[in-house]
């Protein structure tokens, strides 16, 4: 793998660690408060964030209209369904089990890689998702098990992460001649349109305002995860060899499990430890580097994600 720039590098280290601590502060701001609501204020007052970096950095906002529908396809698949099926899973889980849930999407980069875009898996790549369907079911198997278990929300996580590794896919695949920022702006605006007339739709009997620890929670995803995170992560996906993500990848779960545990005083079981351990194996199996003589099949694993 070519030596990451310093830029990147920092980049990689303050995405894993915002993403990983932002589950249990995702739990704490829809405790009583409405999901759906609760990203949509956060896009809209990350928006100001992002506008201001585009100004800085002198990026445009301008998009030449023959780039707004493919603009608007990515927006579907890398934000708005991602946003939204990930944040009405929230509630329903723990914020550990659903960073574990929500980042099974290098597995489905990979399958989707291998269905969809030609790629060949290597064995060591199928041992992976074999895995990752592993810890998927002992985490359902403990939702089921229990008599408030919210098996919903383990689909809906899940159906997040598909979304998401599609986005991913696609993104990478994309040839818009448009800087990240400018994706990322037209993005956000996007998915807070849409997530605001989801919230009407179906949270406007429930709409109230935020509490303190609410407001501290939308802020940190204004800020650091929509202003911040998310176009580094978009930055990382265009720039970088897809193995350059790897350590990111497989660290945000392990983050989310463990502050999760010590923040939020979640009750780790057996099956969270297992869980965690076979995603880790599972996203080290994608994502790792092979050896040079290894199959150019094997390497289209690793560019999953």
């Amino acid at each position: 793998m070519p030596a990451l720039s310093p830029r990147q590098l920092v980049a990689l280290i303050l995405v894993t660690l915002i993403w990983g601590f932002n589950w249990p502060v995702m739990k704490l701001g829809v405790a009583g408060f409405p999901p759906l609501a609760f990203r949509a204020i956060s896009l809209w007052l990350g928006l100001p964030v992002l506008a201001l970096a585009l100004v800085l950095l002198k990026a445009p906002f301008a998009v030449p209209r023959a780039y707004w529908l493919p603009l608007a396809g990515l927006g579907i698949v890398n934000m708005v369904l991602w946003h939204a099926f990930s944040i009405t899973a929230i509630p329903s889980l723990s914020s550990g089990r659903a960073a574990i849930l929500g980042y099974t999407m290098p597995i489905f980069s990979a399958v989707l890689g291998a269905l969809c875009f030609g790629h060949r898996l290597a064995p060591r790549a199928w041992a992976g998702v074999a895995a990752a369907a592993g810890g998927v079911l002992l985490l359902l198997w403990h939702e089921l098990s229990q008599l408030g278990g919210r098996p919903v929300g383990v689909g809906l996580m899940l159906t997040a992460a598909a979304c998401w590794a599609l986005g991913t896919q696609l993104l990478r695949r994309s040839t818009l001649p448009l800087p990240v920022l400018t994706l990322s702006f037209w993005m956000t605006v996007q998915s807070a349109v849409v997530l605001s007339l989801l919230s009407l739709l179906l949270e406007s009997d429930r709409w109230h305002a935020p509490s303190a620890v609410g407001w501290g929670a939308i802020a940190f995803n204004a800020v650091l995860v929509l202003g911040f995170a998310q176009p580094a992560w978009f930055f990382l996906v265009r720039g970088l060899p897809p193995v350059a993500s790897t350590l990111s990848v497989m660290m945000i779960p392990v983050l989310g499990v463990f502050s999760g545990a010590v923040w939020l005083g979640e009750r780790l079981h057996w099956q969270d430890w297992a869980a965690v351990a076979l995603m880790v194996l599972a996203i080290a199996s994608v994502l790792w580097p092979q050896r040079p003589a290894a199959t150019a099949g094997a390497a289209g694993a690793a560019g999953a994600v």
